[in-house]
């Protein structure tokens, strides 16, 4: 069967499994005796397990079942939790995520993860305490017994007999086959998958043993046996399962209907000598999708059933389905192309003056606004979705730098627009790892200061207005004025006049200077000057704005401000000649009139007056060369005032023409870079209007 349409469910939950994981593995470690916690991460390990291995990622599969080895023994108390054990099974998840990634970008999933499955299995052991007593000892008896006298347990049921003497009569070839794994392997289980998976593709496994549970669990020595229908010659089955790494011995045996009584009569009979206490696995129906292979899906496919049953418990009243995200992109497009045309027609009817049109069409724009909020409510995303990968980036950054620190999140259900979502995550990495890092002193400098030795990372997130805010607050060292100032004197960034008349805001600013670091040794964390400069030019480009507020001793506060949305906003529209342009309206401060007397030169460079201080004035007609207007002819100059964090500037306009909601238009390939402006917007009659970046016009 093609596993290729399943490939992106597969992918998705894989994705929710490894984050559930993740958090319910910290959750552990915060409480290592709470054996609720481990039912549920051995359960999405078991379901992940059994998804892996129906999709033929046998080497996911595989790693994800040693892992959910040590889980067995852990939670059944045969096993305590160890800091080494910690340490392995987060080794194991983030190999699993790499696997994942690699199928996700086209990939087989296949990884060198043998070092990781050498610990876990000294673990099961209880090697990796240099002890001699073997934790898993109350399995051996049962692995051992799993494994014995393969003919005993190979006896057939009336309805499998009657399937394979069928198939002998049709001219099908049916096998009995024996296979001998390597002693030398470590994943025999993956083996084992990888021998049925091969004989799936050209026929039917109609029995096996040992059992399906015990080969997903390798309570098996290193043979199992099978019967098999194909059309396939001995010959060229011994070729196809011996070419399957680590596998020792192949025996393949032709039955026809003499032999196949004869063998079914040998098994009974070792079967009754034996006195097998376990009955024999029942075999499944047969799978609706797969009538033909009516013992498929007991045996050919064993993690086939594992997905499922996992699923079973969830609720059967499910309120909430997969969309995929380019669904959502083409949704809003569309709805755009309607917003347009909802303007257009606004202004047809006011031109009109025909009453029955204008009351149609405000029905339609109270619609239309109605179905703006759902669809700008579909492509809102929490910013959880970013936020659940942080405890284990914090948490690893603290034990590889020795420090004793708490992360808390607070907000993590705030909404925001997935083209915001989709870019925040690396700059609040940088800002994180800055805050762990050159934030919290190490646990002797906290003492020494009579703080906890434990730091405190607060991530935060809330809406205010059209925007989101986002910060991080740690409870550290602060930052140091003089320190900032004399390396960024020394590293060329500042000269010392500069930095002599700088406010601490000013200051703290230089941060963000590219190729600027506080750090005195280049090490994996910090040091290279690649990072915060990083932060502001992503934070810049989305259209919001950082901010650092920091006492020395006490710690430091960066605060991210982001728009909701990146597609509809709401922009002042504003007319230059016959040209129309619109600016944002989250970046503007107030309009006003400046009379020719009002505006002074410094410097050479135009300033007016602004509450008690002079901000630059800028001329949109001079910057954008606008051919019909000359401002310089006007006794009045209306203006735009903007900000970007706590810097102001004053923008020159010929007339506002009021407030609107656009839709952005990327410029597209064709057209260049062009400094102060961001894209485009259709106007409703037609015209199209340039989108101003204010953020450009303030250094």
């Amino acid at each position: 069967m093609d596993m290729n349409q399943y490939l992106n469910m597969f992918i998705d939950e894989s994705n929710d499994h490894l984050q559930s994981l993740n958090e319910n593995m910290l959750q552990l470690e915060s409480n290592p005796t709470d054996l609720g916690i481990v039912q549920v991460i051995f359960r999405s390990a078991h379901t992940l397990k059994g998804m892996a291995a129906t999709m033929g990622f046998e080497d996911l599969a595989s790693l994800t079942h040693q892992m959910e080895n040590v889980l067995d023994l852990v939670r059944n108390n045969k096993l305590a939790m160890h800091e080494f054990i910690f340490d392995t099974l987060f080794k194991g998840l983030d190999a699993l995520e790499s696997m994942v990634q690699h199928i996700t970008e086209g990939g087989d999933g296949k990884a060198d993860v043998s070092s990781i499955v050498s610990s876990l299995q000294s673990i099961v052991s209880g090697d990796f305490l240099k002890s001699g007593t073997n934790a898993a000892t109350e399995e051996a008896p049962s692995t051992k017994k799993a494994g014995s006298n393969d003919s005993a347990g190979l006896v057939l049921d009336q309805f499998q007999y009657s399937v394979l003497e069928q198939s002998i009569s049709e001219g099908h070839r049916v096998h009995y086959i024996q296979v001998t794994i390597s002693s030398e392997s470590q994943l025999k289980a993956a083996r084992a998958f990888m021998v049925f998976n091969a004989l799936e593709n050209s026929g039917e496994i109609v029995k096996a043993y040992p059992s399906v549970q015990d080969i997903e669990q390798e309570k098996f020595e290193q043979s199992f046996s099978l019967y098999y229908i194909t059309q396939k010659e001995v010959g060229e089955l011994e070729k196809e399962i011996t070419g399957i790494s680590e596998i020792d011995t192949v025996s393949v045996v032709q039955l026809d209907q003499e032999s196949l009584k004869q063998m079914s009569e040998v098994t009974a009979g070792l079967a009754e000598t034996a006195a097998v206490q376990e009955a024999p696995v029942a075999v499944q129906p047969p799978v609706p999708s797969q009538p033909q292979s009516p013992a498929t899906a007991s045996v050919a496919k064993p993690a086939a059933g594992k997905a499922p049953a996992a699923k079973a418990a969830a609720p059967t009243h499910n309120r909430t389905i997969r969309v995929d995200i380019e669904r959502l992109d083409v949704l809003m497009n569309l709805f755009s192309e309607l917003l347009i045309d909802r303007v257009r027609l606004e202004q047809l009817a006011s031109e009109a003056s025909n009453p029955a049109l204008t009351e149609t069409v405000e029905h339609m724009s109270r619609v239309s606004s109605d179905l703006q909020n759902v669809v700008l409510k579909l492509r809102m995303v929490p910013v959880d979705t970013v936020f659940n990968r942080f405890p284990r980036m914090v948490r690893d950054l603290a034990k590889s730098l020795d420090k004793k620190l708490e992360l808390i999140i607070t907000g993590a259900e705030t909404e925001m627009d997935r083209t915001v979502i989709d870019e925040i995550g690396d700059p609040l990495v940088h800002l994180l790892r800055n805050s762990v890092d050159h934030g919290i002193e190490s646990v002797a400098d906290r003492i020494a200061a009579g703080k906890p030795e434990t730091g405190t990372v607060h991530l935060r997130a809330f809406h205010s207005g059209n925007n989101v805010f986002i910060e991080i607050e740690d409870d550290g060292n602060g930052i140091n004025r003089e320190k900032v100032l004399n390396s960024a004197i020394s590293k060329g960034v500042l000269t010392a006049e500069q930095a002599a008349s700088m406010t601490d805001e000013e200051a703290y600013q230089v941060l963000f200077a590219p190729g600027f670091s506080t750090a005195a040794v280049i090490s994996d964390v910090s040091g290279r000057g690649v990072g915060l400069d990083v932060v502001k030019s992503k934070i810049t480009a989305l259209g919001g704005n950082v901010t650092v507020h920091s006492t020395l001793g006490q710690g430091t506060n960066f605060s991210v401000q982001l728009p909701l949305t990146l597609s509809i906003i709401a922009a002042m529209m504003i007319q230059i000649g016959s040209e129309k342009y619109a600016i944002p309206l989250s970046s503007i401060v107030e309009t006003a009139i400046v009379k020719r007397k009002q505006i002074r030169s410094v410097h050479g460079n135009k300033m007016i007056a602004f509450r008690d201080s002079h901000i630059p004035l800028i001329s949109l007609s001079q910057l954008f060369e606008v051919p019909d207007f000359n401002e310089d002819e006007e006794e009045e100059t209306e203006v735009v005032v903007i900000r970007k964090g706590d810097r102001l500037a004053a923008l020159s306009v010929q007339d506002f023409l009021g407030q609107s909601e656009i839709v952005l238009k990327n410029l597209g390939k064709y057209l260049p870079n062009i400094q102060g402006i961001s894209g485009a917007t259709i106007l409703g009659d037609g015209q199209v209007a340039l989108i101003i970046d204010p953020n450009v016009f303030i250094k």
